[in-house]
């Protein structure tokens, strides 16, 4: 069984109902909750508190918690990728799925060629 864990990219792309993406929902996933708080910021910015706390109970149940020893790869993750420029939540998300043996779902580019990871071109 093949588990992905979704980033930010890839929730907001369902969010919106790119039909490129909904085949996602279908699949067996996650999200760590880090990235789905950065989801929820997201949608607090572009609509409003109660969008965003509908997409949190929508998303809750696929929600994981991220073990400190995760954090801490993904912190030294990205320092040695410091010239990529990676954001944080995505260093989180890819060592998440790492560590779990689950393929890390993205569009971000700085990841294309990355081990464990199913890049979606934007």
């Amino acid at each position: 069984m093949d588990v992905k864990v979704l980033d930010t990219y890839v929730l907001w792309e369902i969010a919106i109902g790119n039909p490129k993406f909904i085949h996602y929902l279908e699949e067996d996933f996650v999200v760590n909750d880090l990235i789905l708080a950065e989801f929820y910021g997201i949608f607090l910015r572009e609509f409003n508190e109660q969008t965003a706390n509908y997409w949190i109970l929508k998303l809750r149940c696929y929600s994981q918690e991220v073990p400190l020893h995760i954090l801490i790869k993904a912190v030294k993750f990205k320092h040695s990728n410091s010239k990529k420029k990676l954001s944080f939540f995505d260093a989180s998300g890819y060592m998440f799925a790492r560590e779990n043996n689950y393929t890390f779902v993205t569009g971000d580019k700085e990841f294309e060629h990355l081990q464990g990871v199913e890049f979606i071109k934007k």
